[in-house]
């Protein structure tokens, strides 16, 4: 399975990405951010890259503040 990441600002929009997608059928866990990707933020929330489009698409319509998402 091939996993992406979303990178966000701070913990607190990483918790509401993660609790706008709760109620979905997508699959989510809070992560550390991969040493590699670096962020201004500890954590990020990981996803299956086959949902990416998915997630951007429902991230745009709620407004929801993330920086990138990113396959890893």
């Amino acid at each position: 399975m091939s996993y992406a990441v979303i990178l966000v600002d701070s913990t607190s929009h990483a918790v509401r990405i993660e609790k706008l997608l709760a109620p979905t059928d997508i699959v989510c866990k809070l992560i550390p951010v991969p040493r590699h990707l670096s962020s201004d933020c500890g954590v990020c929330i990981r996803i299956d890259q086959d949902d990416m489009e998915r997630i951007r698409q429902l991230l745009d319509q709620s407004n929801a503040p993330f920086r990138s998402i990113e396959v890893i």
